[in-house]
């Protein structure tokens, strides 16, 4: 059987294969990037690699706004189905390969994806602090149970609410026990205050039609 071609370039009559180093030394010289040393070079391969291995973590809206080659696409959803290990670097390694052919416009839009990935929706803070309010709200006034049932417990659950009210009668006996030793110490909080808060927050991603199920951001 015979072998497929490496795709590339002859250079003064040497053969210079897409994605090698070499390859992105010339390309770095096209661009008026003489000065570059080989350990510049290696750093850059690593973070393409980086951010190649990222790409199996990034959300499918976010992806869908890069402009991805279809054969890096692939790759990627063929990296995630590898499960056994060789199998899986190796398919990395042609991930990086496909990385080092990328346009830099392109690997800027992979970076800023991934940035936006790891920082919260603007959405997701206003219902953060949301639920923070709501929380001491609860625990600090009766009447802010009946707030939140003309707000947002219309079709509440009679189960869920009856957790809720024992939640907020917890919180506040803990509250009574768990006092600062000393002044200007700092008030500690039992499982009750936090689970209020995730009771909360569950409610709202609800109401906004999401899966309330990251708790990666748990406020005391």
């Amino acid at each position: 059987m015979s072998r497929k071609p490496k795709r590339g370039y002859y250079v003064k009559g040497h053969f210079v294969a897409e994605g090698s180093e070499l390859d992105l030394e010339l390309k770095r010289e096209a661009k008026g990037f003489t000065d570059v040393s080989k350990t510049d070079l290696k750093r850059e391969s690593d973070r393409l690699q980086a951010l190649g291995e990222a790409l199996l973590t990034l959300r499918v809206d976010l992806s869908a706004r890069i402009d991805l080659p279809d054969t890096l696409i692939e790759a990627v959803a063929e990296a995630r189905r590898i499960t056994n290990f060789e199998g899986r670097r190796r398919q990395m390694q042609y991930i990086g390969k496909l990385m080092r052919k990328l346009d830099e416009r392109v690997v800027q839009d992979i970076e800023a994806a991934l940035e936006e990935q790891r920082k919260p929706s603007a959405q997701e803070t206003l219902r953060l602090h949301q639920a923070e309010d709501w929380r001491d709200r609860l625990i600090a006034d009766d009447a802010a149970l009946n707030d939140w049932l003309a707000q947002h417990g219309q079709a509440a659950d009679p189960a869920d609410l009856q957790q809720l009210r024992a939640l907020i009668r917890q919180a506040r006996k803990d509250a009574t026990t768990t006092k600062p030793e000393h002044p200007g110490e700092a008030q500690r909080h039992g499982k009750a205050y936090r689970e209020i808060f995730q009771w909360v927050k569950g409610a709202l991603s609800r109401a906004d039609g999401e899966d309330p199920t990251d708790n990666s951001n748990d406020h005391e």
